[in-house]
């Protein structure tokens, strides 16, 4: 097994999300990528194996279960592929749990397919209203909706950029609004005049307090700001500043007949090590 560890997203070098990125990994049960991705500790590790369908299978481990699908993660695999000469530039395929899905491997940005959009449940205000200790932060001029691009995930609007960063989560209310709603979490995020949006994510229904970066969410927030507030086909994120790990995410939108047909989310992914000490196989 070779493993790797990566800063995907990243804005600074100190920001992004730390992704682990493991490689020959064939022979390894699912324990075994369980227990690693737990001894890596970060938010997801990837698991990259052969595959019958697709160019690639990736399984995706948080440190305490299997996700269907993570963004960071994806950016930060192909970005090792590519700086490990694994492989060139171009258009590659991985398969998931959430489907085959297309990758655009450019020379210093990777840019990763996700599933058009599903538009689910609408929340109230009142719904999230415990998940939090602050008052009165909900942008009433949008939706709160679940929305998914391979994850389910509520979208939650908040009226200002410092009001978002200044959100007091209570993790055990939104893992029970999650559970309630077969949910990932909540992208909490505020409309922005510099780029075109700031997010939050909290996902402690599978181990994650807050993420700086996630590629799935923010995916499926482009498709939310196109359908609500402005259709475009090129968007920027930030994320993570709350957490001093600022990460840029950069997303593309295919239009046919008027609909999303795909959608695209890319960005950076810097090495940071391929140490192994202190991982278990199981």
């Amino acid at each position: 097994m070779k493993l790797y560890r990566a800063r995907a997203f990243l804005k600074e070098p100190h920001g992004g999300n730390k992704a682990g990125v493991a490689l020959e990994v064939d022979n390894l049960s699912e324990v075994e990528m369980q227990t690693i991705a737990f001894d890596v500790g970060y938010s997801e590790t990837a698991f990259v194996l052969p595959s019958t369908k697709a160019d690639f299978k990736v399984r995706f481990f948080t440190p305490t279960s299997e996700v269907d699908l993570c963004g960071h993660a994806t950016i930060a695999t192909f970005n090792v592929l590519r700086d490990t000469n694994v492989l060139k530039p171009g258009l590659y395929t991985q398969e998931t749990k959430a489907g085959i899905l297309q990758l655009d491997v450019q020379e210093e940005l990777v840019y990763m397919e996700q599933n058009p959009p599903i538009f689910s449940e609408i929340l109230t205000a009142s719904d999230v209203s415990k998940c939090f200790v602050d008052k009165d932060f909900v942008d009433t001029r949008y939706p709160i909706q679940v929305v998914s691009t391979g994850l389910r995930e509520i979208f939650l609007p908040v009226k200002s950029v410092d009001l978002l960063h200044k959100l007091t989560p209570d993790m055990q209310a939104i893992t029970e609004l999650s559970q309630s709603y077969h949910t990932i979490g909540i992208h909490a995020f505020s409309i922005d005049d510099e780029v075109d949006a700031y997010g939050r994510n909290f996902a402690p229904v599978v181990g994650i307090d807050e993420e700086s970066a996630t590629g799935t969410s923010n995916g499926a927030l482009s498709c939310y700001l196109y359908t609500y507030k402005e259709p475009r086909t090129t968007y920027t994120l930030r994320q993570g500043y709350s957490m001093n790990q600022p990460s840029e995410l950069y997303s593309k939108i295919d239009i046919k007949d008027g609909n999303i047909e795909r959608i695209w989310v890319g960005g950076k992914a810097h090495l940071i090590d391929n140490k192994l000490q202190n991982i278990r196989k199981g």
